[in-house]
């Protein structure tokens, strides 16, 4: 009776782990990223552009009071839309044709661009 109750205490734990597993399947978390439509729906006045897919805003708070470094170039608005939403690479809707993009050393969430004499900072928006 003492040896049976063993091995059921052995081959419980067994069946337990094998029995909650996932076959080797990967679960993944995304977060999806946010399109200019949406962000323009809440905010009709964002200052906006869209880089490798995703959309970048500048005027918030939180940001501005950041201190930056910029660091590589890596890109420049090279159309700019401002009739509607449908929006590719590197296409903004206020910031001029030109205008260079460079990555922030220091956070890789927020892009800094150069126009015109003007350093702005521009956050990713992503849905969460």
């Amino acid at each position: 009776m003492v040896q049976k109750l063993f091995y059921i205490l052995i081959a419980l734990p067994f069946l337990m782990i094998s029995g909650c597993s996932n076959d080797g399947e990967v679960t993944t978390v995304t977060i999806d990223s946010i399109d200019a439509e949406e962000i323009l729906k809440l905010d009709s006045n964002a200052d906006i552009f869209q880089y490798d897919g995703v959309i970048y805003k500048t005027n918030i708070d939180w940001v501005e009071e950041l201190s930056l470094t910029k660091g590589v170039q890596i890109g420049e608005i090279k159309t700019k839309n401002d009739a509607n939403t449908n929006f590719k690479d590197e296409m903004s809707n206020k910031l001029p044709v030109g205008a260079k993009i460079f990555s922030a050393k220091e956070r890789g969430d927020i892009l800094i661009v150069e126009s015109e004499g003007e350093i702005k900072k521009y956050l990713v928006i992503v849905e969460g």
